[in-house]
């Protein structure tokens, strides 16, 4: 089904367009129609991505941007809008990461990963809103995580400015309200993610970095996103690791602490040795197209119970009150019914003519 406004196909932005999840997202809205600007520093990545929106029927302006750099992002609205159209949907998905103990992560990877997984989705943010308020209408799409909630070791850099996200879109919501704006900004929690991420990142342990299992797919992710571009939910969550990061962090906090300490080493690299020295994407891209999927196919996950159950939650809860309802009048008629008046006694056919004897 093609999604259009009043005026066209529905104009889109995607951060990170290039590879992972930002490649799938691209090709989700360009399935539904969509004009695309793409947006990442991949000449190689945004090119194929661009091809595979054409070939779906829609239009895509490269824009090779550092979402570091305030002033390419800004550049890169400006020109969506002006070659494609007024901005509806912004997907905020750039990252970069580095799996490392935080005592050898020197000062410039921590301030590149901030700039680049915060500050890029600040500038991206707000890029989209100097547009998108004057007009009183869009959607902004915030490409969240569960470590946003429940930090993991060796990922310091990455789940604090995931932190610094939730705090950002949080307090921007509640201005948004405050001037009665009709943009709406939402953040899509994620689960593990089979992506091309874990073959590029920075790393200083001695085996492969993968995703925590369980992973999914980021197709499963790609749907999310684009469910919640087209429905006003404060946040949607992925997967039900994600529910329970989520929550496991405000109730048992500590025993988590306790918990990934043990097992969170191990569960974010595979048996395989790295050369410590291979190539990595923190301050540059790597050449070539690494399209949506990592090397985790086998086993990962291409659909998720619990977002079908968070996108029919009202029908669920409807069909659960109607189920309560329906239990507690059976129950208050068995309490209302008068006692007095014993259940006829009911005879077998041997019993009967034994009964009409004795009474007959």
């Amino acid at each position: 089904m093609r999604r259009t406004t009043n005026r066209g196909p529905l104009i889109v932005v995607v951060t990170g367009a290039s590879a992972g999840v930002g490649r799938a997202v691209v090709r989700e809205f360009a399935r539904h129609g969509a004009w695309i600007g793409l947006i990442a520093r991949s000449h190689d990545g945004l090119e194929a991505a661009r091809r595979e929106v054409v070939a779906a029927g829609g239009r895509a302006l490269v824009l090779p941007t550092d979402v570091a750099s305030a002033e390419q992002v800004e550049a890169a609205a400006e020109s969506v809008e002006r070659r494609l159209g007024p901005i509806d949907v912004w997907v905020n998905n750039a990252m970069a990461s580095i799996l490392s103990p935080a005592v050898k992560i020197p000062a410039e990877e921590f301030r590149r990963v901030t700039e680049v997984t915060y500050l890029g989705y600040v500038y991206g943010t707000l890029a989209a809103l100097r547009r998108m308020r004057s007009r009183d209408q869009g959607v902004i799409v915030q490409v969240g995580s569960a470590l946003a909630y429940r930090s993991i070791p060796l990922q310091s850099a990455y789940c604090g400015a995931k932190h610094a996200v939730q705090g950002f879109v949080d307090s921007l919501r509640s201005e948004l309200i405050h001037d009665g704006s009709r943009v709406h900004i939402t953040t899509v929690q994620l689960p593990a993610v089979n992506t091309p991420q874990f073959s590029w990142i920075k790393s200083r342990m001695p085996r492969h970095p993968q995703p925590v299992p369980p992973i999914y797919q980021p197709e499963v992710i790609a749907r999310a996103i684009y469910w919640a571009a087209h429905h006003r939910r404060r946040e949607v969550w992925v997967g039900w690791p994600t529910v329970k990061a989520i929550i496991g962090s405000k109730i048992i906090p500590g025993l988590l602490d306790h918990y990934l300490a043990w097992v969170g080493y191990g569960a974010q690299q595979t048996d395989e040795p790295i050369d410590p020295n291979r190539p990595n994407n923190l301050f540059g891209p790597l050449p070539g197209d690494y399209g949506a999927h990592g090397r985790f196919d086998n086993g990962a996950r291409e659909e998720s119970l619990q977002f079908w159950l968070s996108r029919h939650r009202t029908l669920l809860g409807a069909a659960a009150l109607g189920v309560a309802t329906y239990a507690a009048h059976r129950w208050l008629r068995q309490r209302d019914d008068p006692k007095g008046e014993p259940e006829p006694l009911r005879l077998s056919r041997r019993e009967r003519p034994l009964k009409e004897g004795m009474y007959g």
